[in-house]
């Protein structure tokens, strides 16, 4: 997905809205038109939780935005942050005389445009949670500037949230439970005896994060549902089933539970180890992928990569043992 910058709708922004505890607010009052250092707002209650929930990871080349830009300061707060600095001088003399040209005496911004005071907000750069030694978070690189209400952000600045940006952003956000499947039998198998594998469908429900930035009024929500589980035996000596390791998605639930009565069946699910694993165990590697897609506040949308996330088990596989008489 290309992250072209589209027009921008802004919107009245509600001072002091509340949201969830899983969501970090970005709070803005008309007054001081005060601006929080995180602007964009993530509602993660329908998403995957617990100890065992992990991150999903692209199955192209493609990843979610390692930096962004997003509206960051009225004038009166960024004459707060810059005066400090260029008063300690530790940025240098040449520095900071380029920055008051820049953002005091006309070149491009007067007095920290106070004359646009409510008509719009300094943008800044942002590094994306978790890609902070991804040489792409450098890749925003723009000063700081300015932005009007009545415009959308420069070309210059590819990557200022947009509905489209914001998707990505939930999209790093999005998490999702274990893949440890449950396995019959359970604590140790024999060789050439079919082993079921199945995953519990109360766990494996679709999973969703919004992102979105009040003062903007743009939101972005990303949906995850689980479409297949994939079964490595960890070992070449073995069969799965089905034979591509490939396991669909049916009624909610991954593979099939075994009964009683059906250990000498193929299992819909599973695999069937041809050697022992002797005093060691199998390193059994199940992965989920999940299709992921997005809609956004302007009414954009669409798909975005699958995504994927795996655990490992250890499996012990035995030889049947004769009896000899």
């Amino acid at each position: 997905m290309a992250w072209a910058t589209g027009p921008v709708a802004w919107a009245d922004f509600t001072p002091g809205g509340t949201g969830s505890g899983s969501q970090t607010q970005a709070n803005g009052d008309r007054e001081g038109d005060t601006l929080s250092a995180s602007v964009v707002v993530y509602d993660r209650s329908k998403n995957g939780s617990g100890t065992s929930a992990g991150a999903v990871t692209s199955t192209t080349t493609w990843t979610p935005p390692a930096c962004y830009y997003a509206p960051r300061y009225t004038p009166d707060q960024l004459k707060a942050h810059l005066e400090p600095i260029w008063e300690v001088g530790s940025t240098g003399d040449l520095w900071d005389s380029q920055q008051r040209d820049r953002y005091v005496n006309g070149k491009p911004y007067k007095d920290f445009n106070k004359g646009k005071d409510g008509d719009g907000y300094f943008w800044e750069s942002f590094v994306t949670d978790g890609r902070e030694a991804d040489p792409h978070a450098y890749d925003c690189d723009q000063p700081i500037f300015w932005v009007d209400k009545a415009e959308s952000p420069p070309a210059s600045a590819p990557q200022s949230v947009t509905p489209e940006v914001l998707a990505g952003l939930a999209y790093n956000e999005i998490r999702v439970p274990s893949t440890k499947v449950t396995l019959a039998p359970a604590d140790e198998t024999k060789v050439n005896l079919p082993t079921w594998a199945w995953l519990d469908g109360a766990e494996f429900k679709p999973v969703a994060v919004t992102a979105s930035v009040p003062v903007l009024g743009i939101s972005s929500t990303v949906t995850a549902e689980p479409v297949s589980l994939k079964i490595d035996p960890g070992t070449a000596d073995a069969v799965t089933y089905p034979a591509s390791g490939v396991c669909g998605i049916s009624g909610g639930t991954i593979g099939e539970a075994f009964a009683r009565g059906k250990a000498d069946q193929a299992p819909p699910c599973g695999v069937r180890y041809l050697r022992s694993s002797g005093t060691g165990s199998y390193q059994l590697r199940a992965t989920v992928t999940w299709r992921i897609h997005w809609t956004g506040s302007n009414g954009a949308g669409g798909d975005l990569p699958d995504g994927a996330f795996g655990a490992t088990q250890e499996v012990d596989v035995q030889e049947i043992q004769a009896v000899n008489r």
